[in-house]
């Protein structure tokens, strides 16, 4: 089941014991295409905290199994284990250091002792080829994880293709199964007439953040040859 990934922002979040708050954003590895952790808002309970939650916490069935629970995403911890879980700061880049005292605290195997391949609950990854993006700015940590980027922040992105701009980032379509992000949701403007088209993690050539753009492998006659499915792809054919 793929999953419009705007569509869970402002979720309500339910631990085993009580609510914990909302979904606010979502970190993604750039470099194999996975959601690896839930960005949660906890409200007046902790003070506005923020606190990362990853995926493996949902279960099997993340996004609900009936038209109820489907409002609210439960996640397998208590609100003490949530409370006393490393804090994060917002406003820079997740440090592989926070990561490994996050995972120690928890007492889980980190995800990069599996080389990233694994999603949720052993639901096998195979990633796209790495995506070349852009150094990091000066003043980053080295051991900052500059892989880890806001889904919030991706989004809206321009979409830049082999020759000339084609619209912006909408939205990410991400796999129930396992977070794994399938489709980039494209708004592609007065250019083909405002429609959306989705665009496969593969077609993307690089991302730029200091520009705000994403890279992608299609021209602009691949967009317009868009019909199954609205997947863009490259033309048959074309050198």
């Amino acid at each position: 089941m793929f999953q419009n990934i705007k569509l869970l922002y402002g979720k309500k979040l339910g631990a085993s014991d009580g609510d914990i708050g909302h979904v606010k954003d979502f970190y993604f590895d750039d470099k194999t295409w996975l959601v690896r952790y839930l960005v949660a808002d906890t409200g007046s309970w902790l003070s506005g905290r923020e606190v990362l939650l990853p995926p493996h916490v949902f279960g099997t069935h993340p996004f609900g199994r009936s038209e109820t629970e489907a409002n609210v995403l439960l996640v397998n911890l208590t609100r003490k284990q949530i409370e006393d879980s490393p804090s994060i700061d917002s406003h820079r880049p997740v440090s592989r250091q926070y990561e490994e005292d996050y995972y120690r605290y928890y007492g889980w195997s980190p995800y990069w002792e599996g080389g990233g391949m694994l999603g949720v609950a052993g639901f096998s990854v195979v990633p796209p080829p790495p995506i070349p993006v852009d150094p990091p700015h000066h003043g980053h940590n080295q051991r900052d994880d500059i892989h880890l980027r806001s889904i919030k922040a991706v989004t809206g992105y321009h979409i830049q293709a082999t020759d000339g701009p084609i619209g912006s980032v909408s939205s990410f379509m991400v796999d129930g199964r396992n977070w794994a992000i399938r489709e980039l949701v494209v708004e592609t403007g007065h250019w083909y007439a405002d429609k959306k088209i989705l665009i496969l993690p593969e077609n993307i050539d690089r991302i730029s953040y200091e520009d705000s753009t994403v890279f992608v492998k299609l021209t602009k006659e691949d967009i317009r040859q868009t019909t199954t499915n609205d997947v863009a792809q490259v033309v048959a054919g074309r050198k």
